[in-house]
Formats: structure tokens, sequence, C-alpha cells
């Protein structure tokens, strides 16, 4: 058995090889999409696909498949291309696709990074020591939990927010698991329509922005409509939580530890400076969230000059734990979620792969053409409810649409919120799974899927009242 697969593959790269697929001696490659390499790139890209989506069952990182899949895919288009006129090309794109993935990685480690010392610093561990303090009943706790989760989600991640207020909800919600299945459709729902308006609130936003689709100020326009995607279902779901009010939980002492709301501020300027960096000099964001990490790095070196000082006058062994001041920025940067980066890696260069073959282009024409502007980027959100809103916006990016700014606007709406209609559908969602595994359920959520719909469908609708 093991001798016939390798004589298959054999058998299937000597055909690709040897497949005169450039025949064509125009300036752009021949259309692949219905050939064997075609077929065979889209094949490994599915399956691929098929284990990121059941990730949660198999327990495989998502990033391992698509790595894999990026890799096969480009050396399959390599060998089929390189004794031909377009193997410069194929050189081009790769870089192209590359480059790409460069600039939103090194900004998306800078974001993670000042995260990770939020973390560290006790910053939301904070805001959930004052929540559960404050008494609050279970549905103003709904509420707050949302709120939040929508107004921190433009500035963090949509992920990281949703963490940090599910949190909240499971220590206060003991015992009451339709109350903590609530709140976190609830708080699915706020982070990402939060992230939705922010070109920093989710990883397709910042994607928009850097394509320079839509300027800075113009993601703002899409506030009431996100803010009605929370609302609607926020609204009709409240009716269905538990009355009364959590057991008494009064924990005292701060869990804010020194330099906490000064990475906060320093996070802030960073942010600004990547603004400034783009609106102002007209170059690309991440040379300016790069500037800013340089920030947290002196003030890293004033914690370690700091740190050395309290374990001299302390007389502890270096790094204590119990040093207030000890802080390692590299250690932030370890930290990061290594996993999505490498997963963002493959999606990217495995979209782009099969952008090159054609597929891009044949999926262009059937929506913008055949089904108009306005339906396909409201498919686009429909689409990012069962896959990856990443790899949707990446393809709807590489396809270029010519599309005014108010479509602009839709598909980055759509695929920013479309997500919060399955569990499944966004990093929020599969990871609340995890973190309330067997009281947040993918059934519980789906439960709930229609009342999402409507928040959905009347974003939308808001959207072309007020910008259209």
């Amino acid at each position: 058995m093991k001798n016939f697969i390798l004589f298959t593959v054999f058998t299937l790269m000597s055909t690709l090889v040897a497949s005169p697929l450039w025949a064509n001696t125009g300036g752009s490659p021949p259309d692949a999409s219905f050939s064997l390499l075609g077929f065979l790139c889209l094949g490994i890209f599915v399956v691929a696909y098929l284990l990121v989506i059941f990730e949660e069952k198999i327990h495989l990182r998502k990033s391992k498949p698509v790595l894999l899949a990026a890799g096969l895919i480009w050396i399959l288009i390599g060998l089929s291309y390189r004794n031909s006129e377009y193997s410069l090309m194929v050189e081009h794109a790769i870089e192209a696709d590359f480059l790409e993935f460069a600039e939103l990685f090194f900004f998306l480690l800078v974001a993670m990074t000042y995260i990770n010392a939020m973390l560290e610093r006790g910053v939301f561990a904070e805001l959930r020591r004052w929540l559960i303090n404050k008494g609050f009943s279970y549905r103003s706790l709904f509420w707050l939990t949302g709120c939040l989760a929508f107004c921190i989600s433009p500035v963090a991640d949509n992920l990281t927010t949703a963490l940090i207020m599910c949190a909240v909800v499971m220590a206060v919600g003991e015992g009451k698991p339709g109350f903590i299945s609530l709140s976190c459709i609830n708080i699915v729902v706020a982070a990402n329509a939060g992230g939705a308006f922010s070109p920093f609130g989710d990883i397709t936003t910042l994607m928009v922005w850097q394509a320079e689709k839509l300027r800075f100020s113009e993601f703002f326009a899409l506030f009431v409509p996100a803010l009605v995607n929370f609302l609607v279902p926020a609204f009709i779901m409240q009716f269905a939580l538990p009355k009364g009010h959590p057991p008494s939980q009064n924990q005292k002492d701060s869990l804010l530890k020194f330099g906490g709301i000064f990475i906060v501020f320093l996070f802030l300027a960073t942010i600004v400076t990547a603004v400034s960096f783009h609106n102002f000099l007209h170059l690309p964001p991440v040379f300016g969230m790069l500037g800013g990490l340089a920030f947290l790095k002196f003030f890293g070196f004033y914690m370690q000059r700091k740190s050395q000082a309290w374990d001299h006058a302390s007389e502890v062994p270096p790094g204590s734990k119990d040093n207030p001041y000890d802080f390692d920025v590299f250690n932030k940067v370890a930290r990061a979620e290594w996993d999505t980066l490498f997963f963002f890696y493959g999606v990217i260069m495995a979209v782009g792969g099969l952008g090159f073959l054609g597929y891009l282009h044949l999926v262009s024409v059937f929506f913008y053409g055949e089904l108009g502007a306005t339906s396909a980027n409201i498919l686009v959100g429909v689409l990012s409810a069962i896959v990856d809103n990443i790899p949707v916006m990446f393809a709807v990016l590489s396809m270029d649409p010519q599309m005014p700014d108010l479509q602009w606007l839709l598909v980055t709406l759509t695929a920013g919120v479309g997500g919060s209609m399955l569990s499944i559908g966004s990093a929020a969602g599969v990871a609340l799974m995890g973190q309330a595994r067997g009281v947040y359920t993918f059934f519980g959520h789906l439960k709930w899927t229609p009342v999402i719909a409507l928040g959905y469908a009347g974003s939308i609708g808001v959207h072309f009242l007020i910008n259209g």
C-alpha cells in the first residue's frame, strides 16, 4: 500500500512537471483552475481547512495543516512553471504574498506583546476583580460584560477581550449554566461587533486598512451598524437570563502591578504612532507599531533597573517571584499567539497560490459579476460563520473588486460580525467553547443563531440607511 501511494504521488508530480500549462504566451499565467495542478492544489487546501474546522475534535493546532498546505501548493506551482517563461512571475507572486504576511505579522506581534504585558501586570485581572466585587445582578453583569467586550475589542483584539470577559462570568456564574451560556454568546457577538469598526479590532479590518481600501477615520462609520449588531440579540437574550444576584465574592487586595496603567498609555501612544505613520507620512502602519515597541522596551529597561535595585535592597535572589518590578519584554514577545500567526501565514500563502492558479478570478466573476457587490458582500459574512473570516477577507482583497467605499465598508462589517452566527465562526467563539467547556457549546449557540442573524441583517440595513 505504501509503495502504491508513493508511486501515485510520483506519477502526479511527473505529470504536473511535464504538463504544458504555460502554452499561453500572454503576459499573465494561463488559467490553471481546471487543470490537474489546479484540482490537486484545491484539494490540498480543502483537506487542510477541514482539519482546521475540526481542531477542537482532533486536537491538532490549526497552523499545522495550513502551513503544510501552503508549502505543498507552492511546491507544485514551482515545479509546474519552473522551465517556463512564467517562472519569474511565480517568484514575484510568492514574494508579494509573503510581503503581505510580513507587514501584518509584525503589526500583530507588537499588539500581542502589549496585550501580554498588560495581562502580566494585572490590568485585566483588576478589571475582573472590580466587576465581581460590585455585587451586580445577573442581568447587569450580562450587559456590563457585553458592553465592555464591545468597547475593549476595538483597541485590544476580540479574542483576548472575549477570554477576559468570559473569566468574569465564569467566576460569578458558578451554578448558573444558563447565565454563563447566554453571557458567552453575548460576549462573542459584542467582541466581534466591537472589532468591526476599528482597524485594530480584528485581523480582517487591519487587512482592509493596510490594503488602503479605507482610510483610518472611515472605519468609524461602522460604529452604529456594529452597535445594532450587538444590541439586537442582546436585548432579546436578556429575557432568558436567571433572576437575582450571584453570591458575594469580596476580594479587597488590588491585582494591579506596578507599571500596568503606564503600559496602557504606552499602547495607546503606539496606536497613535502607527496611525500617524500611515496618515501623515504615508508609510505602512507596521513601521509605527515597531517604533511603538521601542516604547515598551525602554520601559522594560527601566523596570529591569528597578528590579535589580529591589533585589539588592531586599537581599533576595535575582528574579524572585515577589519582586514587583520583575518584567521581561522578550518574555511577552515569546508568549504571543504563535499558532494564530503561523495559521495566518499558511492561509495567506495558500490562498495566494490558489489565486495565482485562477480560482480567485473565477470566484470574483461569479460573486461580484453575477451576484453584484451587495449580495456578494452579504454572502461573505455568511461564509465567515462557516469558514474563518481571515481567508475569506484575504480572498476578497486578492480579487480586488472595483467597489465604492460604501461596499468596502459593507464587506468589512459583514466579515467582522458574520462569524458570530455560529460558535465556530470566530476565534472568540472557539476559544470560549474551550474555556467554558460543556456549558457554552455549539448547539447552545446555534439555538440563538436566528436572533444573531436578525442583528446581522439589522446592522446591514442601518449601514445602508446612515452611510448610503
